[in-house]
């Protein structure tokens, strides 16, 4: 390494990102770096809106990713977030859309716009941190 003023970036899954300007003197040196662990534990009570039809389930949110129980064998996923674009809502259609990186689309509603909101927040705030 060259003496002087070095970028030092951080990272691990699940853990705030880390990144601080350090100056390295000739020689060995000890650098200490302590990870934030970013939280994420939602849930949300949700329709499942397909082509024709609908089925009801559970939508989780968890460092991991998301993942969905619906009620109808077949219609349950999981996904991580690397795989994922940011989850975006119409609050008036009362409407979370999900969606893969260049492929599948999954649309929920809920009683409760609110609801979806306060879940597309929390699941985009962690996943800024990450």
């Amino acid at each position: 390494f060259v003496p002087g003023p070095h970028r030092l970036n951080v990272s691990s899954e699940g853990y705030d990102m880390y990144a601080e300007t350090i100056d390295l003197a000739p020689g060995s040196q000890e650098v200490v770096v302590r990870f934030k662990e970013v939280r994420l534990d939602e849930r949300v009570d949700v329709v499942h809106k397909h082509g024709v039809g609908s089925c009801r389930g559970r939508l989780f949110a968890t460092t991991a990713g998301l993942s969905y129980a619906g009620d109808k064998a077949g219609h349950s996923f999981e996904a991580s977030f690397a795989s994922l674009e940011p989850l975006e809502v119409d609050y008036l259609k009362k409407n979370l859309r999900v969606k893969a990186k260049g492929g599948k689309t999954w649309n929920f509603t809920s009683d409760s716009a609110d609801a979806l909101l306060a879940f597309q927040k929390a699941v985009e705030k962690a996943r800024a941190r990450m």
